[in-house]
């Protein structure tokens, strides 16, 4: 099969960063013909103006809907395309000029009707988004689950960096109507259909995440409310490891009482857990204010999947 790329692009109120994209993919370093369609998902800040900047650059489709999400709008844009393989991509990404060659290599290789890729820092970003790519990236924090071919278990393709056949859209109808972990919906949707998804490791982009620790801590609190929904409407994919965060958190709390009481040897463990990520922050980033923040970025990221995961739970105990 011949493949041709549609690549869809969701955004809302991020004219900026749709900017930078677009200009990434107009330096692909891919011969064939692909398509781009940016989703406006009913935007206040409109990108519009920046779209006719590369009218003449790119296959460029641009739709303005009603706000719906996300995952709606990447539907919306699938069923718009005319290509028979669709890369959905976040609007806060950049593209490195390889991708789509990348991809395309990969899937004449070794055919799959989904597959995600990694995300990576680049060095333009701030040092707090470079230390949150630390944390969401990690095999000493995420397991190197979202993009290291050594995680344990099928790869899971996260809808920031994802790619689908139009076959597999037309069979799972796309993304369903859940807030957070649609992605993850999707892909335990596609097994069951008999689909196969794999990690193109070098179909990486440039992930900016979130500008600030608040927003982090948001962001990775809807990670944690999604997982026990997952858990209870696909009880085959539930592992014991999605409790981690929870329970590191409820055990950083009796490390610190228990230090209050005379018994420190927990918090110690804790320290030395934290002085592991620093050192290993610094010597991937060479900085030490990366290093300092990966630990804040860390526990962040703890703190939200865990108390997220926490709080679902108990409502579906309910």
């Amino acid at each position: 099969m011949k493949l041709n790329f549609s690549i869809i692009i969701p955004v809302y109120n991020r004219p900026k960063e749709i900017d930078e994209l677009l200009e990434s993919l107009t330096k692909q370093d891919f011969s064939d013909d692909f398509e781009v369609l940016i989703i406006e998902d009913g935007s206040t800040e409109k990108c519009g103006s920046i779209i006719e900047k590369y009218t003449n650059q790119l296959n460029l489709k641009y739709f303005f809907k009603e706000n719906s999400g996300a995952g709606a709008s990447r539907n919306f844009g699938m069923q718009k395309a005319l290509g028979n393989y669709f890369i959905i991509l976040d609007s806060d990404v950049i593209v490195p000029k390889q991708y789509l060659s990348e991809v395309k290599k990969a899937l004449e290789n070794n055919f799959t009707d989904a597959f995600g890729g990694p995300d990576a820092a680049h060095k333009s970003f701030t040092a707090l988004q470079k230390a949150i790519n630390y944390s969401m990236t990690s095999v000493l924090t995420t397991g190197g689950i979202r993009g290291k071919k050594q995680a344990v278990g099928k790869f899971q393709p996260r809808s920031f960096n994802l790619g689908l056949s139009k076959k597999g859209f037309d069979k799972t109808k796309g993304f369903s109507k859940m807030k957070n972990g649609e992605d993850i919906d999707l892909t335990f949707r596609l097994w069951e259909n008999g689909f196969e998804t794999q990690l193109i490791e070098n179909a990486f982009v440039y992930h900016k995440r979130r500008s600030s620790i608040k927003q982090f801590f948001k962001q990775t609190f809807g990670f944690g409310t999604a997982r026990p929904i997952l858990n209870r409407k696909y009880p085959q994919t539930s592992k014991l490891t999605y409790w981690f965060p929870s329970l590191f958190i409820v055990g950083l709390g009796l490390a610190i009482l228990g230090f209050l009481f005379g018994f420190p040897q927990l918090l110690y463990f804790y320290g030395f857990y934290f002085v592991l990520i620093f050192i290993d922050s610094l010597f991937q980033n060479k900085y030490l204010q990366v290093a300092f923040l990966s630990v804040v970025t860390t526990l962040t990221q703890f703190f939200g999947y865990g108390l997220g995961f926490l709080k679902s739970q108990f409502q579906l105990k309910k």
